[in-house]
């Protein structure tokens, strides 16, 4: 089974793009984040009529995410037991966000997950950032307890880079987010609680990335950040036969600003 993760960046934006490397790729299940659009505008039928099934939440213009997959898509179950909620003007109620979305696909549960910006240290959001993550360590280490034999693939933009070699140049996000302590710290929890990065292994650094920021020509500098993620039980990571990033896709006019994450799952 190939299994990938992309932030798209507005899919009806990219859709032309999403569908065709689905189809080069010969990728069985993608899962997608900032999606950007609410349920009843994701263009489902696109996907459909390539034999794919599609779960989706969007809310409005920010956020979203998705599954589609060709070998089955079960068990739909959107946001995590715990997701914290964020409210997103002042003087707003609270409420869970478009940034997490489970379903089971071809024996493997897939979770499509877009981890809060967090914006800048100090900032509520970083606090809110900090709180999503430790809710997801704990829903993720409840899964596997209760099934140590478990497939579980944690995949997405975790809007954090967990290692030095994961940026172009440390000194210029030393203030920032994405790389603070305890970011990474966050991180490294779930990786404790049992999910392994299959992906580092097979597509090690340091210079390898899967986000290049539009402005002042970070992409064709190479000046990037590794922030996507697949993060795997050890069931899974057991099947991991291959593994990529797909830099390629970042080129060209109408490009996201994220490389798609590709994993090969092995029978």
């Amino acid at each position: 089974m190939r299994l990938a993760t992309w932030n798209v960046n507005s899919i009806r934006t990219r859709v032309d793009r999403v569908t065709a490397w689905l189809q080069r790729r010969d990728v069985d299940v993608l899962a997608l984040q900032e999606t950007k659009c609410r349920d009843d505008q994701f263009p489902e039928e696109r996907f459909t009529e390539l034999g794919y099934e599609v779960a989706h939440v969007g809310h409005s213009q920010w956020n979203g995410v998705a599954v589609v997959s060709r070998v089955g898509l079960a068990d739909v179950e959107v946001g995590f037991p715990g997701m914290p909620t964020w409210a997103a003007k002042e003087g707003a109620e609270p409420a869970a966000e478009a940034r997490a979305l489970g379903a089971t696909c071809g024996g493997v549960r897939v979770w499509s997950l877009y981890v809060p910006n967090g914006r800048q240290l100090g900032d509520p959001h970083y606090d809110y950032k900090l709180e999503w993550l430790a809710a997801l360590r704990t829903a993720a280490g409840s899964w596997l307890a209760a099934d140590p034999a478990a497939q579980v693939a944690l995949v997405g933009d975790w809007n954090i880079a967990p290692q030095d070699e994961d940026v172009w140049d440390m000194s210029v996000f030393a203030h920032s987010t994405h790389v603070s302590a305890p970011e990474r710290e966050a991180f490294r929890a779930v990786v404790d609680a049992g999910y392994a990065d299959v992906v580092r292994p097979l597509a090690p650094g340091p210079g390898v990335y899967t986000y290049w920021d539009y402005t002042q020509l970070r992409f064709p500098r190479r000046e990037g950040m590794r922030i996507d993620f697949v993060l795997g039980t050890p069931s899974l990571a057991a099947r991991v036969s291959g593994a990529l990033i797909d830099r390629e896709e970042r080129k060209g006019k109408g490009a996201s600003d994220h490389a798609p994450v590709v994993v090969e799952l092995a029978d």
